[in-house]
């Protein structure tokens, strides 16, 4: 019997926040006036994909600020999402908010609405590096926001936190994390500062008035946060992204990892299916007009060749705690990689980067500080 495709996931973009952080380089706009035209044109790009996919198990609404949105408006999404797919009974769904943005009964509506899963976007819990990341709310607006969240029922509930700021100190860092953990969350993405020259503080950064730090201390930061979080029980199962167990990992976020289908709607949004990647203009405008005039806003596409998805999944893989099943990867790109690139993994290894159990190849912590220069082709 052929295999039954997997369940892909959903992508929503919200592209409207209060301010714009000094670190964001995501589109987004704080013009809010349009959200009313852009949830009518959301909700019209969503009956447009009606019969193009068959079912869904992850939902994801991102952005920007999804929490800006009201209540009634998130209701007319899902609703349109709902009329529109077939989406599984176990299916999880995500929302992104910003602290201070909704009190308890809110989430609870959220709760209600069949959202199962809230994402919040700390990034620290010292008012001194809120202010300097541009951040709108305070450590104490988030301690409230999580507390307000397991009130209103949600169970499952991850963090965002950023390391590695400008004179920032692993203790100071650590800190941050121990108030986190405080709040028994389910699932901690813990990102390292990347600094974009198109943003304010990539303006700053150039013009001297910080300094970035240094990679050994990057590393540092790295190690001491996935040795504190396994030590609470988490599993560090990507690079970034820790879980209270596998059963709270991300799953939205897995397929982009192993080149399972999704669907990207909004301006900027991604699309991925087979071989084919298309996404959406950037701009809200010509994402606006192009489905007010019948038309997708589609702005681009590309076809993957086999050489491209093997690459891509090599360095996906070697992201993840999951690694890449040498096996599978024979089947699915029909190269053993053992036969061809023995050598380099056997060098890795002995480097203590990899771990090679059976047909599995899995990163180390040593391997994961250094995943995007782990590549065989």
């Amino acid at each position: 019997m052929a295999e039954m495709p997997p369940a892909a996931g959903l992508y929503l973009h919200i592209p409207f926040c209060r301010s714009k952080c000094a670190y964001c380089d995501f589109y987004s706009m704080t013009d809010t006036s349009l959200i009313p035209r852009f949830v009518t044109a959301l909700c019209n790009e969503i009956n447009q994909y009606e019969e193009e996919f068959l079912e869904f198990d992850t939902i994801y609404l991102g952005g920007g600020t999804p929490s800006l949105l009201s209540l009634e408006e998130i209701e007319s999404i899902m609703e349109a999402i709902w009329r529109a797919f077939t989406i599984l009974p176990d299916a999880e769904i995500t929302i992104e908010i910003n602290p201070a943005d909704r009190g308890r009964s809110e989430l609870a509506e959220l709760n209600d609405l069949g959202i199962n899963r809230i994402s919040i976007g700390v990034q620290s819990f010292d008012d001194r590096e809120l202010l300097f990341m541009g951040r709108r709310h305070t450590a104490e607006q988030a301690a409230q926001t999580l507390e307000d969240a397991h009130g209103a029922g949600f169970v499952n509930i991850g963090l965002d936190l950023i390391y590695g700021l400008p004179d920032q100190t692993v203790r100071r860092w650590q800190s941050s994390l121990g108030e986190a953990l405080r709040f028994d969350p389910s699932h901690l993405s813990c990102y390292e500062l990347e600094i974009k020259p198109c943003t304010p503080l990539g303006r700053r950064l150039k013009r001297g008035d910080f300094a970035s730090q240094n990679e050994d201390t990057q590393r540092d930061f790295f190690v001491r946060t996935s040795e504190l979080l396994e030590e609470a029980g988490f599993v560090h199962y990507e690079v970034s992204n820790f879980a209270r167990g596998m059963e709270r990992a991300s799953r939205h976020n897995q397929k982009y990892w192993d080149h399972t289908p999704y669907l990207g709607l909004g301006p900027s949004a991604h699309s991925f299916r087979g071989a084919r990647r298309w996404w959406n203009h950037e701009s809200l405008d010509d994402y606006l007009h192009a489905l007010e005039n019948g038309m997708l806003p589609k702005c681009g596409s590309e076809t993957i060749n086999r050489d491209e998805l093997r690459m891509e999944a090599l360095f996906l893989g070697l992201r993840t705690r999951k690694g890449i099943d040498m096996q599978q990867f024979k089947n699915r790109h029909g190269i053993d990689l053992m036969e061809i690139k023995g050598s380099e993994l056997r060098e890795w290894s002995r480097a203590g980067l990899i771990e090679i159990e059976g047909s599995h190849i899995r990163p180390t912590r040593s391997g994961m500080i250094v995943a995007d220069a782990l590549a065989l082709f």
